[in-house]
């Protein structure tokens, strides 16, 4: 390999770190004829996250509601109403900062109607309603950073 191209190599994966960095992304593929490169990072959670939601829990009376606000999060994925982010990205609920969301949950929606954008690499992307219904929940928060497949809305 000659010295100009490993230099180019090696400046390419800084220049895609440093992007990551920006981006608060976890990797970048980049693919352009016979070349690849993928840059990756793992991102550590020093402690264990505490959510808002069990201090809201002891408002309802019975033990099988307190629990409900935790289980579909970790459940939402195999709901066959759930939309899933097509990408890594920071999820956006409204299309500018105070604006109205795209959706709340109760909204009905068409398939193909923006539910969301989902910012990747300083690119705004729509994403749109896989099915249309009813939204009955909204999985994620503004300005939340998602991944691949993570489930982001449930529509009935």
């Amino acid at each position: 390999m000659s010295e100009d191209k490993k230099k180019f190599e090696t400046d390419l994966i800084r220049d895609l770190a440093l992007l990551l960095d920006e981006t608060n992304l976890s990797e970048i593929e980049l693919e352009k004829d016979d070349f690849r490169i993928r840059v990756a990072r793992q991102l550590h959670i020093d402690a264990p996250v505490t959510m808002a939601a069990p201090a809201a829990a002891p408002a309802p009376a019975a033990a099988a509601p307190a629990a409900a606000p935790a289980a579909p999060a970790a459940d939402a994925g195999p709901h066959p109403g759930t939309i899933s982010s097509p990408m890594v990205g920071t999820a956006y609920l409204a299309p500018e900062p105070g604006a109205k969301n795209y959706v709340e949950v109760g909204d009905k929606v068409s398939e193909g109607q923006t539910i969301m954008i989902i910012e990747a690499m300083k690119t705004m992307n729509h994403i749109p309603a896989t099915k249309s219904g009813t939204v009955k929940q909204v999985l994620v928060e503004d300005a939340q950073p998602v991944e691949f497949g993570e489930p982001l809305i449930i529509v009935e």
